[in-house]
């Protein structure tokens, strides 16, 4: 009897706080969308995009795709694109499911997943054209594997803080992979570790005038929490995509000579810098631009490098090109 009053009072201290997580969450529909931007219909469900297109007396012909990472959206790309649309870049930006504006479909959020959606997308706009691919942490991983499995379609590839260098940590945290426990776990502290990437610590050396407001990213990461399916789509990442150990996919695309950059800072707490002794390892020609004293989010916190960074290394790639 004891045991069951003691089993009831568990099951109450930990559902409640979840039932009040998740009562209201809503689906996302396209009213939901901006008047910017659209949603793809593709295989798996609707996917957000948009474009960025420089003046049409300064387009070169070039297109590029930002790919974002495990949990921040398309927004981290909105002071890096500037340089590229300046030196007449088209830009293409999207939410990988479960993510920003995209549909979040209860499906198995793996490799195949992200390598596939991007390849759809690519066909749904009618680009056909080897494509610049920019992929910002667990982005640098899907970017590489889509090189891996489509080569012929990238032009060039850049890293920023790519996961996929850490072959030696662990591959998961086993209570986040446990059914039921993840979830909880994930409706319970998604937010604290969400906005992990603005701590005091992350944020002590940024002086960049181009940075994104603190409170702007925190902002706009909650707002992803509103959404039934975000939870369950980094969990089923977290489960089924391989964060730590690309290593085989980046050693077979080293081989292709794709010219390649990869931009890293010192101080990244979450994909460390000693990972750029295993990217130059798999890709010894490419190029590392290393940011001193930078963290993880020197996408959207640093772009005033960033940004100029990825547009000069293209400037040269393209100059190089038969």
């Amino acid at each position: 009897m004891k045991i069951g009053v003691i089993l009831l009072v568990l099951v109450l201290l930990m559902g409640l706080p979840y039932v009040a997580k998740t009562y209201g969450l809503k689906a996302i529909t396209v009213s939901d969308l901006p008047d910017e931007g659209a949603w793809a219909e593709l295989s798996q469900g609707n996917l957000y995009y948009r474009w960025y297109v420089p003046e049409p007396d300064n387009e070169n012909g070039e297109i590029v795709i930002l790919v974002h990472g495990f949990s921040t959206p398309h927004f981290v790309w909105d002071q890096i694109k500037n340089p590229l649309l300046e030196r007449g870049y088209k830009v293409l930006v999207y939410d990988h499911f479960g993510r920003g504006l995209s549909e979040r479909p209860a499906i198995r959020y793996d490799k195949g997943l992200y390598i596939g959606s991007l390849k759809e997308l690519l066909t749904h706009q009618q680009i056909s054209q080897p494509v610049h691919l920019v992929g910002y942490s667990m982005g640098g991983a899907v970017v590489g594997h889509f090189t891996r499995a489509y080569p012929a379609q990238t032009k060039t590839l850049t890293l920023i803080a790519p996961a996929g260098f850490m072959p030696g940590a662990q591959t998961a945290n086993r209570l986040v992979t446990l059914p039921v426990v993840g979830e909880w776990l994930g409706h319970m502290f998604a937010k604290d570790i969400l906005v992990s990437d603005v701590s005091e610590r992350e944020m002590a050396n940024i002086d960049d005038p181009l940075a994104m407001d603190k409170l702007d990213f925190v902002s706009q990461v909650s707002e992803q929490l509103a959404y039934s399916g975000f939870i369950e789509s980094l969990l089923s990442t977290y489960r089924y995509f391989d964060l730590f150990n690309a290593q085989d996919t980046f050693v077979a695309v080293g081989k292709r000579d794709i010219p390649t950059l990869a931009i890293w800072g010192t101080k990244d707490a979450t994909v460390p810098y000693s990972g750029t002794k295993n990217m130059l390892e798999a890709i010894p020609h490419a190029e590392l631009l290393t940011i001193e004293e930078g963290g993880h989010n020197i996408t959207y916190m640093q772009p005033s490098i960033v940004g100029p960074g990825i547009a000069a290394f293209l400037d040269r790639s393209i100059s190089l090109s038969p």
